[in-house]
């Protein structure tokens, strides 16, 4: 019993305690707030105004070439010259190399031989077969006036269709070794290896960007020697992250600059946007078109897109350091310079940017304070930077 009154005892007096604890807390909290409301508050302030305002995401990337491919023997052979060096220009079907044909070059002179040879057994078998023919007519004569025998016949007969059906092996066989001829004279012509594309401008040279072998090297058919590129036109490869992908459209200009040439600036086009964002990165990939008809701009260089997504007139601009927040709510403080208070007026904000930003709700107009808003509350009086002193 005298340990339930002592426990009752000490749980009023730790009650008693929190509860004066409390009081002194919520005392001095008043306190403060109250001398911060009377505390002057040092605070800069910019005017209110009207402008125009951009929308501008800037993203970065790297160029790439309009297209790329590389150039490769279809054959094996030992590189016996190579006509291109990196940056030559080159146009298409131009020969950029050339290996050892001497293999292919007997291989083409034997297939002609044996063209000739395939020729001269199906002229001879048409003679043979003009011989069959006639005796097998004479034979026939003969036998229709009885002179002749059936067998006699029969045995003509069996000569002309078998001499026949040997001129048509011969035919058949000149037209194997034509077959033959023409598949040795490709291979040598694969030997003179030539710069060759379908798409774009037949007519626009292009440049060698890389060289992979030396003259002396053995290829293997497929082996890359160079490669080729176009740079009368590339392409900004940038990643868009998922809050400004629904602005971005086809068509949409792009000015893009670059730390290789400080202060200069190029237009871009937007030609292809993903269907879809990487779910690792969430972003996903745009591809600019940029000309470049003086080529100074070079695949592999790092860039800066800047997209202008909107644009307003007239607009009504804050400075972006102006805007706070106060009770999960956005606002600027507006200053009385009469009466030297600053008074929080919620905002909606339109367009931002590093600078200013768009005020759509309500209507403001004076003065904001942009530094020394932190300390400010509603109804905060505050000292501008000439009353100072």
């Amino acid at each position: 019993m005298k340990k339930l009154v002592l426990l009752i005892i000490i749980m009023g007096a730790a009650g008693f305690g929190g509860w004066s604890a409390y009081k002194r807390i919520k005392s001095a909290e008043t306190t403060t707030a109250g001398r911060r409301q009377a505390m002057a508050v040092p605070v800069e302030i910019q005017p209110i105004s009207k402008d125009s305002i951009k929308d501008v995401g800037t993203f970065t990337g790297s160029l790439t070439p309009k297209s790329q491919f590389t150039a490769a023997p279809k054959v094996s052979g030992w590189l016996k010259e190579l006509l291109v060096n990196v940056g030559d220009k080159v146009t298409r079907n131009q020969v950029i190399a050339v290996l050892d044909d001497a293999e292919y070059t007997q291989q083409v002179e034997q297939a002609k031989a044996e063209l000739q040879v395939a020729k001269a057994n199906a002229q001879n078998s048409v003679s043979e077969l003009e011989l069959a023919k006639r005796e097998y007519e004479r034979v026939k004569a003969l036998r229709d006036k009885q002179i002749a025998s059936v067998s006699e016949l029969d045995e003509a007969e069996a000569s002309f269709n078998s001499v026949k059906t040997q001129l048509e092996v011969s035919n058949s066989q000149v037209e194997q070794k034509e077959s033959v001829l023409k598949a040795a004279e490709l291979k040598l012509s694969y030997t003179r290896v030539k710069a060759f594309w379908e798409s774009g401008d037949p007519n626009a040279a292009r440049v060698v960007g890389e060289r992979f072998v030396d003259v002396g090297a053995l290829l293997q058919a497929n082996q890359p020697i160079v490669s080729i590129l176009e740079n009368n036109l590339l392409v900004a490869v940038v990643y868009v992250v998922e809050k400004d992908y629904p602005k971005i459209k086809i068509n949409q200009g792009a000015i893009i600059d670059t730390d290789a040439f400080p202060g200069k600036t190029f237009s871009g086009t937007i030609a292809r946007i993903a269907p879809l964002l990487i779910e690792s990165s969430r972003q996903a990939r745009v591809e600019i078109e940029i000309p470049n008809p003086e080529q100074i701009l070079k695949p592999g260089m790092f860039i800066r897109a800047n997209i202008e997504f909107a644009g307003r007139e007239n607009a009504v601009l804050v400075p972006r350091a102006s805007v706070v927040r106060r009770n999960d709510t956005q606002g600027v403080f507006v200053i009385d310079r009469q009466a030297l208070k600053a008074h929080f007026v919620p905002v909606k904000t339109g367009i931002m940017n590093n600078e200013v930003a768009e005020i759509l709700e309500p209507e403001v107009s004076g003065f904001v304070a942009t530094l020394g808003n932190h300390l400010l509350e509603e109804g905060s009086n505050v000292v501008l930077p000439q009353d100072k002193k």
